[in-house]
Protein backbone atom coordinates (compact mmCIF):
# COMPACT_ATOMS: atom_id res chain seq x y z
CA UNK A 1 0.00 0.00 0.00
CA UNK A 2 1.14 3.45 -0.79
CA UNK A 3 2.00 6.20 1.62
CA UNK A 4 -0.45 8.58 0.13
CA UNK A 5 -3.31 5.76 0.31
CA UNK A 6 -2.29 5.11 4.11
CA UNK A 7 -2.46 9.01 4.53
CA UNK A 8 -5.86 9.71 2.79
CA UNK A 9 -7.22 6.52 4.69
CA UNK A 10 -5.60 8.13 8.26
CA UNK A 11 -7.19 11.39 7.67
CA UNK A 12 -10.76 9.91 6.54
CA UNK A 13 -11.00 8.29 9.55
CA UNK A 14 -10.54 11.01 11.92
CA UNK A 15 -11.92 13.49 9.65
CA UNK A 16 -15.41 11.74 9.77
CA UNK A 17 -14.89 11.10 13.15
CA UNK A 18 -14.33 14.57 14.08
CA UNK A 19 -18.02 15.22 12.29
CA UNK A 20 -19.76 14.01 14.82
CA UNK A 21 -17.47 14.23 18.06
CA UNK A 22 -17.00 18.32 18.47
CA UNK A 23 -14.15 16.88 21.41
CA UNK A 24 -11.90 15.58 18.19
CA UNK A 25 -12.11 18.86 16.47
CA UNK A 26 -11.24 21.13 20.21
CA UNK A 27 -8.72 18.37 20.94
CA UNK A 28 -7.23 18.73 17.00
CA UNK A 29 -7.47 21.91 15.79
CA UNK A 30 -4.97 24.07 15.03
CA UNK A 31 -5.34 26.65 17.94
CA UNK A 32 -2.64 29.30 18.52
CA UNK A 33 -3.28 30.28 21.92
CA UNK A 34 -3.42 26.61 23.03
CA UNK A 35 0.55 26.52 21.64
CA UNK A 36 1.64 29.58 23.34
CA UNK A 37 0.32 29.20 26.26
CA UNK A 38 -0.08 25.52 26.65
CA UNK A 39 3.06 24.59 24.64
CA UNK A 40 0.33 22.08 22.85
CA UNK A 41 2.64 22.00 19.52
CA UNK A 42 1.36 19.27 18.14
CA UNK A 43 -1.87 20.79 17.05
CA UNK A 44 0.29 21.65 13.96
CA UNK A 45 0.36 18.54 12.77
CA UNK A 46 -2.80 17.13 14.04
CA UNK A 47 -4.91 19.81 12.56
CA UNK A 48 -3.95 18.23 9.15
CA UNK A 49 -6.05 15.49 9.72
CA UNK A 50 -9.37 16.94 10.68
CA UNK A 51 -12.07 18.72 7.94
CA UNK A 52 -14.65 21.10 7.95
CA UNK A 53 -16.85 18.82 6.18
CA UNK A 54 -17.20 16.35 3.52
CA UNK A 55 -16.21 18.78 0.58
CA UNK A 56 -13.31 20.13 2.37
CA UNK A 57 -12.04 16.65 2.99
CA UNK A 58 -13.39 15.27 -0.34
CA UNK A 59 -11.80 18.34 -1.98
CA UNK A 60 -8.33 18.06 -0.11
CA UNK A 61 -8.11 14.15 -0.12
CA UNK A 62 -8.87 14.58 -4.03
CA UNK A 63 -6.16 16.61 -4.85
CA UNK A 64 -3.60 14.53 -2.91
CA UNK A 65 -4.47 11.85 -4.41
CA UNK A 66 -3.63 13.03 -7.98
CA UNK A 67 -0.34 14.17 -7.06
CA UNK A 68 0.36 12.20 -4.06
CA UNK A 69 1.11 9.20 -6.03
CA UNK A 70 3.19 11.02 -9.14
CA UNK A 71 5.48 12.38 -5.81
CA UNK A 72 6.15 8.90 -4.64
CA UNK A 73 6.95 7.28 -8.32
CA UNK A 74 9.19 10.55 -8.78
CA UNK A 75 11.21 10.36 -5.03
CA UNK A 76 11.39 6.68 -5.89
CA UNK A 77 13.32 7.31 -8.69
CA UNK A 78 15.28 10.09 -7.16
CA UNK A 79 16.33 8.46 -3.83
CA UNK A 80 15.56 5.18 -4.43
CA UNK A 81 14.44 2.45 -1.50
CA UNK A 82 14.28 6.07 0.61
CA UNK A 83 11.76 7.53 -1.57
CA UNK A 84 8.81 6.71 0.59
CA UNK A 85 10.64 7.79 3.72
CA UNK A 86 11.25 11.45 2.23
CA UNK A 87 7.97 11.53 1.14
CA UNK A 88 6.51 10.87 4.44
CA UNK A 89 9.20 13.53 5.62
CA UNK A 90 7.69 16.44 2.87
CA UNK A 91 4.43 15.78 4.41
CA UNK A 92 4.51 15.61 8.16
CA UNK A 93 6.94 18.43 7.77
CA UNK A 94 4.94 20.38 6.00
CA UNK A 95 2.02 20.41 7.95
CA UNK A 96 4.21 22.20 10.34
CA UNK A 97 6.28 24.73 8.61
CA UNK A 98 2.80 25.84 6.18
CA UNK A 99 1.66 27.22 9.97
CA UNK A 100 4.47 29.10 11.39
CA UNK A 101 3.25 33.04 9.99
CA UNK A 102 -0.35 31.79 10.59
CA UNK A 103 1.16 30.99 13.56
CA UNK A 104 3.34 34.25 14.68
CA UNK A 105 0.43 36.32 13.22
CA UNK A 106 -2.14 34.72 15.74
CA UNK A 107 -0.48 33.00 19.16
CA UNK A 108 -2.55 35.55 21.12
CA UNK A 109 -5.39 35.72 18.66
CA UNK A 110 -8.43 33.57 20.51
CA UNK A 111 -10.75 33.87 17.91
CA UNK A 112 -8.49 32.20 15.14
CA UNK A 113 -8.47 28.39 14.62
CA UNK A 114 -7.47 26.66 11.66
CA UNK A 115 -7.82 22.66 10.47
CA UNK A 116 -7.19 20.85 7.45
CA UNK A 117 -4.40 19.20 5.03
CA UNK A 118 -4.35 22.10 2.46
CA UNK A 119 -1.17 23.12 3.22
CA UNK A 120 0.59 19.67 3.37
CA UNK A 121 -1.37 19.09 -0.07
CA UNK A 122 -0.03 22.30 -1.52
CA UNK A 123 3.36 21.13 -1.02
CA UNK A 124 3.05 17.80 -2.65
CA UNK A 125 1.49 19.75 -5.42
CA UNK A 126 4.23 22.39 -5.98
CA UNK A 127 6.71 19.43 -5.27
CA UNK A 128 5.22 17.87 -8.32
CA UNK A 129 4.87 21.05 -10.43
CA UNK A 130 8.94 21.65 -9.93
CA UNK A 131 9.64 18.50 -11.26
CA UNK A 132 6.82 18.17 -13.77
CA UNK A 133 6.38 21.91 -14.81
CA UNK A 134 5.24 21.58 -18.79
CA UNK A 135 2.88 18.40 -17.67
CA UNK A 136 -0.77 19.30 -18.66
CA UNK A 137 -3.01 19.62 -15.66
CA UNK A 138 -6.92 20.40 -16.14
CA UNK A 139 -9.16 20.69 -13.22
CA UNK A 140 -12.40 19.63 -12.45
CA UNK A 141 -13.85 23.46 -12.29
CA UNK A 142 -12.26 24.44 -15.29
CA UNK A 143 -11.43 21.63 -18.06
CA UNK A 144 -9.16 23.02 -20.02
CA UNK A 145 -5.47 21.47 -20.51
CA UNK A 146 -2.66 24.24 -19.36
CA UNK A 147 0.74 23.11 -17.96
CA UNK A 148 1.33 22.85 -14.40
CA UNK A 149 3.55 25.95 -14.22
CA UNK A 150 1.00 28.26 -15.14
CA UNK A 151 -1.15 26.60 -12.43
CA UNK A 152 1.78 27.09 -10.16
CA UNK A 153 2.29 30.73 -10.57
CA UNK A 154 -1.76 31.95 -10.71
CA UNK A 155 -2.21 29.78 -7.83
CA UNK A 156 0.66 31.17 -5.80
CA UNK A 157 -0.73 35.31 -6.52
CA UNK A 158 -4.14 34.33 -5.85
CA UNK A 159 -2.83 32.74 -2.83
CA UNK A 160 -0.91 35.68 -1.59
CA UNK A 161 -3.61 38.43 -2.69
CA UNK A 162 -6.17 36.24 -0.57
CA UNK A 163 -3.69 35.90 1.92
CA UNK A 164 -3.13 39.54 2.21
CA UNK A 165 -6.57 40.63 1.82
CA UNK A 166 -7.84 38.38 4.71
CA UNK A 167 -11.27 38.49 4.27
CA UNK A 168 -12.48 34.71 4.41
CA UNK A 169 -11.91 31.95 6.96
CA UNK A 170 -9.74 30.06 4.53
CA UNK A 171 -5.63 29.70 5.84
CA UNK A 172 -3.89 31.18 2.17
CA UNK A 173 -1.78 31.91 4.24
CA UNK A 174 -1.28 28.14 4.28
CA UNK A 175 -1.43 27.19 1.06
CA UNK A 176 0.80 29.88 -0.20
CA UNK A 177 3.81 28.87 2.44
CA UNK A 178 2.79 25.03 1.91
CA UNK A 179 3.60 25.56 -1.64
CA UNK A 180 7.04 27.58 -1.18
CA UNK A 181 8.21 24.80 1.44
CA UNK A 182 7.59 21.78 -1.00
CA UNK A 183 10.28 23.40 -3.67
CA UNK A 184 12.38 24.14 -1.10
CA UNK A 185 12.11 20.50 0.65
CA UNK A 186 12.77 19.15 -2.83
CA UNK A 187 15.94 20.89 -3.84
CA UNK A 188 17.36 20.65 -0.60
CA UNK A 189 16.92 17.05 0.04
CA UNK A 190 17.88 16.71 -3.51
CA UNK A 191 21.23 18.50 -2.93
CA UNK A 192 22.01 16.49 -0.18
CA UNK A 193 20.94 12.77 -0.69
CA UNK A 194 20.87 12.50 -4.92
CA UNK A 195 22.83 13.70 -8.02
CA UNK A 196 19.42 15.02 -9.68
CA UNK A 197 19.37 18.64 -9.94
CA UNK A 198 16.03 19.94 -9.61
CA UNK A 199 16.58 23.43 -10.67
CA UNK A 200 18.39 22.28 -13.99
CA UNK A 201 15.54 20.29 -14.56
CA UNK A 202 12.52 22.68 -14.12
CA UNK A 203 14.83 25.08 -16.20
CA UNK A 204 15.64 22.30 -19.18
CA UNK A 205 11.79 21.82 -19.29
CA UNK A 206 10.72 24.98 -19.61
CA UNK A 207 13.12 25.98 -22.72
CA UNK A 208 12.18 23.00 -24.22
CA UNK A 209 8.45 24.07 -24.11
CA UNK A 210 9.19 27.36 -25.19
CA UNK A 211 11.32 26.64 -28.27
CA UNK A 212 8.94 24.29 -29.59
Amino acid sequence: MSITLIIIITTCIISISGFTKEKIIDDLIFDPPAITNRNQWYRFFTCGFIHADYMHLGFNMYSFYMFGDAIEYFFGKIFGDSGKGFFLILYITSLFFCLIPTYLANKNNNRYRSLGASGAVSAIVFAYIFLAPTTKLQLLFLPIPFPAFLFGIIYLIISAYLSKKGTSNINHSAHFWGAIYGIVFLIALCNVFSHFKPINNFVEQLQNYFAR
